[in-house]
């Protein structure tokens, strides 16, 4: 059915898969027989308890996710998680950053409020064009955790390979490659993901975390509510969570198992990203900053040779039915971002409208 949607190349909020919004809307009134919407269902009610158990053991089944790691429903998104993080794992004080782009310095910031950051890696000498080589970073033996964010949604930067922290606890910001490829989640210490970008709405951060991580000893400052223990207790039931967003991203968890999982995933987004990267790799006019080996399979930022000329693409790409593809404000130029959602028609059908616009500015 033509709903009049667009392409939508948002960095977030993003597109959803277009089953999973009919599915939504099919229940908005009346969730399977109860009378009412999920947006007006007692969070206490078994009704709803249904909906966030199976979300979790979807998403436990999507990932592989261990038994002896906790799955956490969290309100709010990157900056709450900024905060969070350092407070909850920062028992000697100390923490080891990469920088890698706008979202890890904002993080580096965040975590300076509750002890020492080491900025072991940084590719900031490049304009956060390339992914710093980690497999030897300065981790001082007193450090508590290694946090990087595997996906700048901003720079279009991607881990392909995961850093060595020496035995130190390895903590990632997945918010924008979430659920796009799979994951040994034994091999992190803590993943925390803000929804609004590969999975589902605004509001919500999902967090993934081994159980020996949880306190009983934080620091008298924490406020509970960013204690991970108590929400671990309470199954995030712990005040009255996002329901809606718990709701959606559970749709999004088993439309991802029906579609064949993550591998699946890894494929499609890896056919599309080629799309769009080996136009820009020919084009003349465009140019894909990030280093090829660290390119991002989400976020594509690209440029023409003028700030004014990105402009003029960026009118004229909405005015052919595209939109949100004006890079951030904080770096300019255009962004494409192809998430889960986007099919691969979307993305051929961008690539055919940027060569025709080279074409006739040739």
């Amino acid at each position: 059915m033509n709903y009049g949607r667009t392409y939508n190349f948002s960095a977030g909020p993003a597109m959803m898969p277009e089953p999973v919004l009919e599915e939504i809307a099919s229940e908005v009134l009346n969730y399977r027989g109860s009378g009412m919407s999920v947006m007006e269902m007692s969070h206490r009610s078994k009704m709803f308890q249904q909906i966030a158990d199976q979300a979790e053991a979807d998403l436990r089944t999507l990932m592989d996710i261990p038994d002896n790691y906790k799955v956490l429903f969290i309100q709010g998104g990157g900056h709450v998680q900024f905060a969070m993080v350092p407070m909850n794992l920062m028992k000697q004080g100390v923490a080891c950053y990469v920088e890698t782009g706008t979202w890890s310095k904002k993080a580096i910031a965040e975590a300076k409020k509750y002890g020492q950051v080491q900025v072991v890696a940084s590719s900031k000498d490049q304009g956060y064009t390339y992914v710093p080589d980690c497999s030897d970073l300065p981790i001082p033996g007193n450090a508590d955790y290694v946090y990087i964010c595997e996906n700048e949604t901003i720079n279009g930067t991607t881990f392909f390979d995961l850093p060595d922290t020496k035995g130190k606890i390895l903590v990632s910001d997945q918010s924008s490659m979430f659920l796009s490829r799979p994951c040994d989640v034994s091999k992190y210490g803590l993943i925390w993901a803000g929804v609004q970008k590969n999975v589902g709405p605004a509001g919500m951060a999902v967090v993934i975390l081994r159980e020996d991580l949880l306190r009983d000893d934080l620091p008298e400052f924490v406020p509970s509510y960013l204690n991970y223990k108590l929400h671990a207790d309470a199954g995030s039931m712990y005040n009255t969570p996002n329901c809606w967003a718990i709701y959606c991203c559970g749709k999004v968890f088993r439309y991802l198992l029906d579609q064949g999982g993550l591998e699946a995933m890894a494929r499609r987004n890896a056919e599309k990203a080629a799309v769009l990267y080996d136009f820009l790799d020919s084009s003349k006019l465009f140019t894909a900053p990030v280093r090829k080996q660290d390119r991002s399979l989400m976020n594509v930022p690209f440029v023409t040779p003028t700030k004014e000329q990105d402009a003029d693409v960026v009118a004229a790409t909405k005015a052919a039915g595209f939109d949100n593809l004006k890079g951030h404000r904080s770096v300019g130029g255009l962004r494409a971002s192809i998430y889960n959602a986007m099919p691969l028609e979307g993305v051929q059908a961008l690539v055919d409208f940027l060569k025709q616009y080279e074409q006739a500015h040739s």
